[in-house]
This record gives C-alpha cells, sequence and structure tokens, in this order.
C-alpha cells in the first residue's frame, strides 16, 4: 500500500505508509454523470461513449475559443492589427494543440493509467507503487496538482459562463444598457447551477454529449464559412509563422503564450476521464471529430480579423450571422454550464479521492443516485466553489480580466503531470534514463514555457488561483502532518495486541455474549476503544474483531481481495478490508462477505466500539500553534465515520481520550 492510510479508530486517520493515514471513500476520478454505470464507468456501445466523451471530456476545452483567440490578439505588440500576429496567433494555437494534447496526452499519458484510471492523485498513487515506497517529492506533487485543480475548479465556470452572456453584449436589438446586467446574469446561471447539484444531474446529463456535440459542429461550421474570407489563413498551419510571431514581439512573446495556453485548458481531462469511458472513444472522439472541429474555429476567426481587423476586439462574436445569432448564443450558454458542471462534478471526486488518500479530513459525501456510483455531491464543496466563483465575478467583471487569472492553476496541473510521468517511465516503464529524459524533457519544456507566461500575470489576476491553490496545499500539509503526529503520538502511548492478549489470559475480564469489532489504524496495537471498555466497562465480549480499513494504491480492489481474516486466539481475530482508493467503503455490505469465509455473526447484535479522541493544541510539541489549531478544527468539523462507512448507529459505542499535538 503507497500513499494509502488504513483508517483510525475514532474514524480519523492514523498513519501506516502514508503521513496522513486515513481510510475513506472515493468516487471515480473526475467523473461525471454523463453516462457513468455501475462502478463510476460508463455503460454504453463504442459511439454512445464517444458522444458521452464530447459532453464530458471535451467540455472545458470547447468552449477556450469564446475567448482565446480575441486574448492572444489583445496581447500582441500590434494590438491584432498586423498580418503576422493573426497568422503566428493562430499558429500558436494550432501547435499547442498539437503538442500539449495530442502528443502529451492524447499519445503519451494515456498510456500511464493506474489500472484504467487517470488524474493526477491516480497518477501519484502509481507513481508511489512504481518507486516501492513512499516517497516525499511524489506525494508533495500530488497535492500540489490537486489544489490546482480546485483553482481550476473555481476559475472554469466563472470565465465560461460569463464570456458566453457577454454575447449578449453584440446581440442584435440589444442596446449598450444591457451591460450592467452582465455579471448579474451570469451569477444568476451559477447560483442556479450549484443549487441544483444535490439533487443530482443525471436525468440531464444525457442530453451533454449532444448539446456538445452540436455546439463543436456548429462552431466548425463558422469556421468553414468564414474561411474563405481569407484563404491563405492556411499558412497558419505551418510553425514557421507561429515562430516569426514570438520573435517579433520579443519579451512580450513569452506572455503571449499564457494567452495562447487558454486554448488548451481542459486538455487534462482527457486523462483525467480515461477511466470513465476508455482510451478509445476519448481517442477518437478528439482526432476525429474535436480537433477539426477547433481547429477549424481558430481559422475561421483568423481569416475573419485577416479580412475585417476591427473583429479582432471579439472574433468569435463576430463570426456568428445576425439571423443565428441568438441561438447560438444560447447554444454557447448551454455548453458553458455544461463544462462548468464537469468541473464542479470532477472537483467532487477529486473531494473523495483526496479524503481516501488521507490528503483531507472525512466530509459529508452524498450519493444522489442508486445506480450511478459518479453521481456524488460534496456539500461543503459545493459551497465553497460557489463562494469562490461569486468572489471572483465581482474581483473580475469581464472575461478578459477572468482569462488574466486563467492559466495558472491548469498549466500548474499539467507541469505535475509531466514530473509525475518521469517517475513511471523510469521505474514501472523501466526506460533507461537518457531515454526517460529525452521522452519527458519535451514536456517539461512546453509546461515550464506556459506555466512561466502565465505567472507573469500575477498582477493582472493570477494571483487568485496562486492564493487558492496555496490554501488548498496549506489545509492538505496541516491534516497530514497533524495525523502523523497523531498517529506516532498513539502507537507510542499503547500496547500491542498479543502482550494484551496475555494479560487477559492470566486475568480473565468478565465475558458478555455476542461480538465486538473495534476499528483500528494500527491492528498489531491494542485499539484505544478496547483499552477503555476493559478500563471502564471491566468486560470482554465473546469475540472480538480487530477491524483495518485500508486504501490501496489500486483504483478499485476485487471483490475476492476484499477481506482478509487473520485468526490471533481463540478470543481475537484480525479484519483487513480492503478498498480502492475511487471505491466507497461499506463495512456492513463487506462483513457480509465474511460469513463466506467463516466469520459468521450477525451484524444487529455486534457492538461496533470507535475511539473518539479530543485533540488539543501544545506548544511544546507537534506543528506551530496556528497549524495545532487548524487541524483541531478540520478533525472537529470531519463527519463522523458511523456516517461515513455506513455502521448501524445503534450499534456503535465511542469511547473518548484526551491528545495533545
Amino acid at each position: 500500500m503507497v500513499g494509502a492510510p488504513p483508517q483510525g479508530e475514532d474514524g480519523k486517520p492514523a498513519a501506516a505508509s502514508s503521513p496522513n493515514p486515513q481510510d475513506k471513500s472515493v468516487a471515480p476520478a473526475h467523473p461525471h454523470p454523463a453516462a457513468a454505470g455501475e462502478g463510476g464507468h460508463v455503460r454504453a456501445g463504442k459511439w454512445g461513449l464517444v458522444v458521452g466523451a464530447i459532453g464530458v471530456v471535451f467540455g472545458d476545452i470547447g468552449t477556450s475559443p469564446l475567448y482565446a483567440m480575441r486574448e492572444a490578439l489583445a496581447h500582441s505588440r500590434s494590438g491584432g492589427t498586423e498580418e503576422l500576429a493573426v497568422l503566428g496567433t493562430v499558429s500558436l494555437v494550432f501547435w499547442a494543440l498539437i503538442l500539449v494534447v495530442t502528443v502529451k496526452y492524447v499519445v503519451f499519458l494515456m498510456r500511464a493509467d493506474n489500472k484504467g484510471e487517470g488524474g493526477t492523485l491516480a497518477l501519484m498513487a502509481l507513481a508511489q507503487r512504481a518507486i516501492g515506497k513512499r516517497s516525499s517529492l511524489v506525494f508533495f506533487l500530488g497535492v500540489c496538482g490537486a489544489a490546482m485543480f480546485y483553482g481550476d475548479g473555481v476559475l472554469t465556470p466563472a470565465v465560461s459562463v460569463l464570456s458566453a452572456v457577454e454575447g449578449l453584449g453584440a446581440a442584435p436589438g440589444v442596446s449598450d444598457q444591457v451591460t450592467p446586467f452582465i455579471v448579474p446574469i451570469a451569477a444568476g446561471i451559477l447560483i442556479a447551477l450549484f443549487m441544483v447539484q444535490s439533487r443530482g444531474t443525471a436525468s440531464m446529463a444525457r442530453a451533454f454529449g449532444p448539446i456538445t456535440a452540436v455546439w463543436f459542429l456548429v462552431m466548425a461550421g463558422l469556421g468553414v464559412w468564414h474561411i474563405f474570407d481569407d484563404p491563405s489563413i492556411l499558412r497558419a498551419l505551418s510553425p514557421h509563422y507561429g515562430a516569426m510571431f514570438l520573435i517579433d514581439n520579443g519579451v512580450l512573446g513569452f506572455i503571449l503564450l499564457g494567452s495562447v495556453f487558454l486554448a488548451v485548458t481542459g486538455a487534462e481531462a482527457l486523462y483525467t476521464d480515461m477511466g470513465h469511458f476508455g482510451k478509445a472513444p476519448i481517442r477518437a472522439g478528439w482526432l476525429w471529430f474535436v480537433l477539426p472541429c477547433l481547429m477549424l474555429t481558430y481559422l475561421g476567426q483568423g481569416a475573419l480579423v485577416l479580412s475585417d481587423p476591427a473583429a479582432r476586439l471579439n472574433p468569435f462574436w463576430a463570426m456568428i450571422p445576425e439571423i443565428i445569432y441568438w441561438p447560438v448564443l444560447i447554444l454557447a450558454t448551454l455548453a458553458t454550464i455544461i463544462a462548468s458542471q464537469a468541473v464542479i462534478t470532477g472537483a467532487f471526486s477529486l473531494t473523495q479521492q483526496a479524503v481516501q488518500l488521507g490528503l483531507l479530513p472525512r466530509m459529508n459525501i452524498l450519493q444522489t443516485s442508486e445506480s450511478q456510483a459518479g453521481q456524488i455531491f460534496v456539500p461543503s464543496v459545493n459551497t465553497m466553489l460557489l463562494l469562490g466563483v461569486l468572489v471572483l465575478l465581482v474581483l473580475f467583471p469581464t472575461s478578459s480580466q477572468l482569462a488574466g487569472a486563467y492559466g495558472v492553476s491548469v498549466t500548474g496541473a499539467m507541469l505535475v503531470d509531466s514530473l509525475l510521468a518521469f517517475f513511471i517511465v523510469r521505474r514501472l516503464w523501466k526506460w533507461s534514463l537518457p531515454l526517460s529524459l529525452l521522452a519527458v524533457t519535451p514536456f517539461l519544456i512546453i509546461d515550464l514555457a506556459f506555466f512561466g507566461s502565465n505567472l507573469l500575470k500575477v498582477p493582472d489576476g493570477a494571483w487568485a488561483p496562486l492564493v487558492i491553490g496555496a490554501g488548498i496545499v496549506l489545509v492538505m500539509w496541516t491534516w497530514t502532518r497533524g495525523t502523523q503526529i497523531l498517529t506516532a503520538k498513539t502507537r507510542k502511548d499503547s500496547l500491542p495486541l498479543t502482550d494484551l492478549i496475555e494479560m487477559l489470559r492470566a486475568r480473565p475480564p468478565h465475558r458478555a455474549p455476542g461480538t465486538a469489532i473495534f476499528l483500528t489504524s494500527d491492528p498489531d496495537i491494542a485499539p484505544v476503544a478496547l483499552m477503555h471498555n476493559l478500563k471502564h466497562n471491566k468486560v470482554l465480549h465473546e469475540k472480538n474483531v480487530i477491524l483495518t480499513v485500508r486504501t490501496t494504491d489500486r483504483p478499485r480492489v476485487a471483490e475476492v481481495d476484499r477481506i482478509r481474516i487473520e485468526p490471533i486466539s481463540d478470543d481475537f481475530k484480525k479484519l483487513i478490508i480492503s478498498y480502492g482508493f475511487m471505491e466507497q467503503p461499506n463495512l456492513p455490505k463487506a462483513l457480509g462477505i465474511c460469513r463466506k469465509q467463516g466469520l459468521k455473526f450477525d451484524i444487529m447484535s455486534t457492538s461496533f466500539f470507535l475511539g473518539r479522541r479530543s485533540v488539543v493544541a501544545s506548544a511544546a510539541q507537534g506543528m506551530p500553534m496556528w497549524q495545532d489549531r487548524l487541524f483541531i478544527f478540520l478533525m472537529r468539523n470531519a463527519t463522523n465515520p458511523t456516517d461515513f462507512f455506513h455502521i448501524p448507529p445503534g450499534r456503535v459505542v465511542e469511547l473518548g481520550a484526551q491528545v495533545a499535538v
């Protein structure tokens, strides 16, 4: 087990192989309601998978044409008025789509899957397993990647929906007086979107794929129509113009890369959603549909600007004929809502993964569908995302201002993917060091260039995702460090289980009928709840089960490997229940499997003992006082383990102890 901690006695984590051990359940990484089937995987035919992937995987990158070209042209030295600026921008966008999305993610990274699953945390677990031991560097990279994704989860809904609603400003028959209402309208749409999350989105998710497919076709059609405005735009497919454009702009050319990168935001979703749709449907959807549609759109925008330089101020909306403007505006708004929904659902799933891997405390995670494992709702995350989105709309009331903040979180996550990929190539695939460096270094150079160019936009708003990411890293670091200290202290003050059993043989206590199950993070140490039960109640049950829930470094665990029973004595047995980092633990269901292995008991006549630790801050040890208080706050607000593990509440006994950290 790598980076996958066992569950503590109080349902809070205690260290095993991870600094922050906590067994929690995780739904599929970045799952989306659009056709997730049992286990979080899509159940559909080949074309159904392709259409579903178009709605889920490519929703974010499919809304980039609304603002990417405009921002890149606006930041060029000429303001987008020169021919080289237009040709160079389209060329850079084209080659960014080829090198970053196609080569890096579709061809290379999608080979580095963790039992078919992708995403930063899945890649982190795979890298840990490839190394063969827990690596602090890999763990830190995974935490940073997860934090960057949360930043993306706040920015994507804001910039996507706002950029679509801004189309009202150029709509036929609409006066300039509508401008003050654009932000309130966008805020209203986003508030409604977040409010429906608790009810589940499975019913409307079925339409996501077809709507997004129509959106891509409309963009492609508009692009083809305007390419004939100036067919010379096809010259932009040559990398020569992109290179000349960067050279012509000098230092400004490096800054321009940050705006060009807006065209590939959402590329990481190809890797993250791999477990839902499979490699083949995602690759087919990208190569044969999404990539051609996007390129036709950007070529059309470029040709329009070449023929009419005034269109550079908002090339996408300038492409739309008046007769179909309103339908396209409505379609664009729906497309941005779908893209936002995918990111929100991804944030919910990432939270479950982080909880399962011990990076965050338990949270209230609700299933909104009985048949689709990917349909989950995390109230606290939903509230935080909504507040973050609304704050961004107030701070950055135009999509151009938001675009300045956008990019840092996405480029940071992509950089983390490339760094983690090196460990996979070198240690798992067993490539030689020179070959590993040759494979990964080009991607690192590209990622560093994009990341560096976006960092230059810190004064323009890029500080926002950095602040969000830093806050999340702080929370994760505090939680992992605090649980490590707490576990070490508990282990130091505990008695080995074998010693306790020998003591009980020498002085047998009163025996109570039935079975007692003691949850603990370390099955070799006498659980605190067991010690308190003996000390205060002076009884020992006829049958005693020391239960530990472990998280593996694999997405899922086969039912045959779920349970491991180890007899210790006539009165005691160890029970290890294993879950993948993308599974949701259900102890009653797992205990039902025990009957097949000879451990028979009635769960409704079984008592579950949990040790509840009351943590107090101590300036003399552990973390700084402010961090101790943060850790205590996180512990106090963690979800009750009884609810988290689906234990019948009437069968739970909690025994407390005070611990200083």
